[in-house]
């Protein structure tokens, strides 16, 4: 997986993401990176990222409602993800989403072998992740 970032991402769901921009920002420390309210935004704290994906984002859609693992999922950007997808299936990983398209980019999940969701993202800018 070429790619690199200088924070680890990880993706919450969440009902409003103003009140989660509020929380993060307000009480915890984190600063405002990214602000597409109403369907998305990125807060950091040191070298974490954290995705807030409000129910309109591409990051809502892409859990299939019987998903063991829930909504939480980190996320692994990718260059190209048509070529991680077809690796994958090469060496036999199940997938437990179908290739979504939103509007900052696309994604698949996969599971790890406790149950707990990834998610293989490639942004629709040719940017790296931190620009995003």
């Amino acid at each position: 997986m070429p790619t690199s970032t200088e924070y680890a991402d990880i993706r919450y769901l969440v009902d409003d993401v103003q009140a989660a921009i509020d929380f993060y920002t307000n009480h915890l420390g984190f600063t405002l990176h990214t602000n597409a309210e109403p369907a998305f935004a990125d807060v950091t704290h040191g070298p974490l990222r954290l995705l807030l994906s409000g129910p309109s984002s591409s990051g809502a859609r892409a859990t299939p409602a019987d998903t063991a693992g829930g909504g939480n999922r980190i996320q692994l950007p990718v260059d190209d993800l048509d070529a991680e997808i077809a690796r994958l299936r090469d060496a036999d990983i199940a997938f437990d989403s179908d290739k979504v398209a939103g509007p900052g980019g696309s994604q698949i999940l996969i599971a790890d072998p406790a149950g707990n969701l990834i998610e293989l993202f490639q942004p629709t800018h040719t940017e790296t992740p931190t620009e995003r």
